[in-house]
């Protein structure tokens, strides 16, 4: 249903499920920072831990906390604002997560049967949200 104001169309494109998915995904990230950040300091004190590893592997999973809160960010403002070009900057930072969390499933120097279950649960809110994201902007090309 359509409302007309001054010879506008007010048709609300936006997707609430796309954004709930977005919500839960904050509430993960926090905890999948802090189960990984906790689970390299773990493998630090128990394992050989190459420093240089143990420095790139920090190292990735701050950038990877910046990227998504960059990407939740566009994500949401494109999503509420009803704009393509912020949902498409969220599906490119998207993109760099999936491989920085495919890099904390495979090339991480020590992997836990723990890095696998949440790097997994990560990779499919990510798919979700591809999937969402793509199908809501087609919505406001329409």
């Amino acid at each position: 249903m359509a409302l007309t104001r001054r010879g506008k169309s007010s048709l609300v494109r936006s997707s609430v499920p796309l954004q709930i998915l977005l919500y839960a995904n904050i509430l993960y990230y926090g905890f999948y920072f802090l189960a990984t950040l906790l689970m390299i300091i773990y493998k630090s004190q128990v394992f050989s831990y190459p420093d240089s590893n143990l420095a790139l592997d920090l190292g990735l999973l701050f950038l990877m906390a910046i990227v998504e809160f960059a990407r939740l960010y566009f994500g949401t403002k494109g999503n509420l604002t009803e704009e393509e070009l912020p949902l498409g900057f969220s599906l490119f930072f998207t993109a760099g997560n999936v491989m920085l969390s495919v890099y904390f499933l495979v090339w991480e120097t020590y992997i836990l049967r723990a890095d696998v279950i949440i790097n997994g649960i990560l990779l499919a809110l990510y798919g979700l949200e591809v999937i969402l994201e793509l199908f809501t902007i087609a919505a406001f090309f329409r």
